[in-house]
């Protein structure tokens, strides 16, 4: 007698990219009402301009400028100058950039090289030693790979290929890879820094509790790709000022401090109402912006 086979148990299913899939907020409407808002207080922000200019096809440089227009920058000298800006400011960072850059005219000497001129190239930025050696052994995986030390090739892939491509070198984490993405090679993608997490929580677009990895892959999920780049700007930028804020201190930076229960208000002068008011359940903004 033939023994029937076995039947297999079901596969489990596929979990979800979207941690919180009964979390409704944010909306399509709230994101450009509070991109219109805060885009028309504070302006689009001049330190993340260049990059928008990319993404417009006008060239890293505005039109009006005397000097002839900036080359975009590389994906490999961006994806470094992010490693560099782990744990520092922009400014900091950019100029153990500049330091590096001047020390190592070419990534293959970076690789070749074994004393420690890399961590004293870029030791104003902190954490040279962490940072030396994770760009190093990136910079090694990727000539290993490809042949050479280039990475122009993930022009050509889509967001998840790029995802890939780069989680693989250690040091290289989500924030990391979203911040490529959305600055150097012009994708959809908003990465979630610590402003972005404090201020969308605030604001009830993520849970209270959630993590900044649970809230990136929450809120790309929700934000129209069109309005991602400009509400990550506008975040980050106004996450700065509201630092102040949370002092309630709003003399600093003109911004009024105030926490309405289940709205947001942003707004310029009492008399003119720039966003309209758009309610969430259980959710508050930490400051109102006016002038």
């Amino acid at each position: 007698m033939t023994r029937k086979p076995k039947r297999k148990p079901p596969l489990p299913p596929t979990p979800s990219p979207e941690p919180y899939p009964d979390h409704p907020f944010p909306s399509p409407a709230q994101c450009l009402a509070v991109r219109d808002a805060l885009l028309a207080f504070h302006g689009f922000p001049d330190e993340f301009a260049p990059f928008r200019r990319l993404r417009l096809g006008l060239g890293g440089s505005p039109e009006d400028a005397d000097d002839p227009p900036l080359p975009p920058p590389t994906v490999l000298d961006g994806l470094v100058t992010t490693l560099l800006s782990q744990n520092t400011t922009e400014v900091i960072s950019r100029r153990a950039f500049d330091s590096l850059k001047a020390a190592f005219p070419t990534w293959d000497q970076v690789v070749d090289e074994e004393g420690k001129r890399l961590e004293d190239a870029i030791r104003c930025g902190g954490l040279a030693a962490t940072k030396a050696a994770r760009i190093r052994a990136m910079l090694r995986g990727v000539r290993e790979r490809r042949g050479k030390i280039c990475l122009e090739y993930l022009r050509d892939l889509s967001v998840d290929e790029v995802k890939t491509e780069l989680s693989q070198f250690k040091g290289i984490g989500p924030k990391t890879v979203a911040c490529v993405l959305m600055f150097y090679l012009q994708k959809d993608d908003f990465p979630v820094d610590t402003h972005v997490l404090r201020i969308t929580k605030s604001i009830g677009w993520v849970p209270a509790t959630a993590s900044r990895e649970k809230a990136y892959l929450h809120l790309n999920s929700k934000i129209p790709d069109d309005l991602k780049f400009d509400l990550n700007c506008l975040f980050v930028t106004h996450g700065k000022l509201c630092q102040s804020c949370a002092k309630k201190r709003p003399e600093n930076h003109g911004l009024e401090f105030c926490v309405p229960p289940s709205k947001l208000w942003l707004h310029r002068r009492k008399d003119e109402t720039i966003a309209k008011r758009v309610d969430w359940t259980a959710s508050r903004l930490s400051c109102m912006v006016s002038g």
